[in-house]
């Protein structure tokens, strides 16, 4: 249920001046204010915090902003690659090394167009600095491969492991579904590199010669959120599924989880995919929802400010337009609350913990907004 501090007519009638009106919205263990802190985004996608509290947020047409902690200021950088940006193709996810504050680098994940000239595109990642609102210094450490004419399903999220891997989740291109299945390319994949682009020693298919060194784990749709486990140091995933069948799972080295053979979605607008939900040899989903909430980004929550939900999975929602948060246990799931459901509004493309503890949100739209979400005094 949606209510408001102090409304403006209420204000005027007592002859007072009214604050800035925030959106307040009741959920089972906190009541939540929403406040905008940026708008006029271009279907934002990804965002990462500095050390400074600003932050670096990419639009899918393309532009990397550089905006305050306060959202009151938004500068773009310029000199970043350029992107396929059609469909859901564009300017992907965004984050900074882990030694950040040493070495200054930046991660972009992007639908790169074929650099021959062709008409295909892939996911690819490049590192660069952000220098005086300039990218330079950019260099590609990845790319998908192989390079597919088509705009739909490009993954992606950029995670990096406690042990300095990066973790890069990529789409199966939609109509290459099947390649989700093989070893030979990049399609419908999560690859482990380390940030430079070189292939660590321990990937599960170093040793052969008929599998891609950089394959973590196959057989994923379309991965567009991912988060470490703060106590396990595992990665988690969430794959946005068909017609249902959106699925959290924690991919581990080696490992198939099925797509397009098993899967609980059925096509869009009916039909099966596939021979049903379960075969010998492929990993069954940790969650999945029916039908589908069509998921976004993810993280867990490990703050204080929000102290009923330290440790619980947070997953954005695009067509359920809502936050779904995962209470965990004892890496059990025990409960699911659809937080905001119905009341906001709009798609909700990523979330992210700031340095201050609060939750921040980008809104897939056209006039797309970075949100603060704080707990209501």
């Amino acid at each position: 249920m949606k209510t408001y501090k102090l409304s403006l007519l209420v204000a005027l009638s007592l002859g007072i001046t009214a604050p800035a009106v925030a959106d307040q919205y009741s959920t089972e263990r906190h009541t939540v204010t929403m406040k905008t802190m940026t708008e006029d985004l271009t279907h934002p996608w990804g965002m990462t915090f500095l050390p400074d509290g600003s932050l670096l947020v990419t639009e899918r047409s393309g532009t990397l902003n550089h905006i305050s902690a306060d959202g009151e200021k938004r500068t773009k950088i310029s000199g970043t690659p350029e992107v396929f940006s059609r469909s859901q193709g564009g300017l992907l996810d965004v984050n900074i090394d882990p030694d950040y504050e040493q070495n200054g680098w930046v991660y972009i994940s992007y639908a790169e167009p074929d650099q021959d000239g062709g008409k295909g595109n892939s996911t690819a990642v490049m590192r660069g600095k952000v220098d005086d609102e300039q990218w330079t210094d950019g260099e590609v450490i990845f790319r998908q491969a192989p390079k597919y004419e088509s705009g739909a399903h490009f993954g992606s999220r950029l995670v990096f492991s406690p042990e300095g891997h990066l973790f890069v989740t990529l789409g199966d291109r939609y109509s290459l579904m099947e390649e989700a299945q093989t070893l030979d390319d990049h399609i419908g994949k999560v690859v482990r590199i380390w940030p430079d682009g070189s292939v660590p020693e321990d990937n599960p298919f170093v040793d052969d010669p008929d599998a891609l060194d950089e394959i973590w784990s196959y057989g994923h749709r379309n991965i567009q959120g991912a988060d470490i486990h703060p106590e396990t140091g595992e990665l988690w995933t969430i794959e946005h599924g068909p017609q249902g069948g959106d699925e959290v799972n924690i991919p581990e080295a080696g490992k198939n989880y099925g797509w397009p053979t098993i899967t609980y979605g059925e096509d869009y607008g009916g039909g099966k995919i596939g021979i049903g939900t379960h075969k010998e040899g492929m990993e069954q989903p940790f969650y999945y929802w029916l039908p589908s909430i069509a998921t976004a980004g993810a993280i867990f929550y490990t703050g204080d400010k929000f102290e009923h939900w330290q440790g619980d999975l947070l997953v954005t929602a695009l067509r359920g337009q809502m936050i779904s948060r995962l209470d965990l246990e004892e890496g059990r799931m025990i409960h699911e609350e659809r937080m905001f459901n119905d009341d906001i509004g709009f798609r909700i493309r990523d979330i992210e913990q700031g340095p201050d503890g609060f939750l921040y949100i980008l809104t897939d739209e056209d006039n797309g907004r970075l949100i603060q979400l704080s707990p209501t005094e």
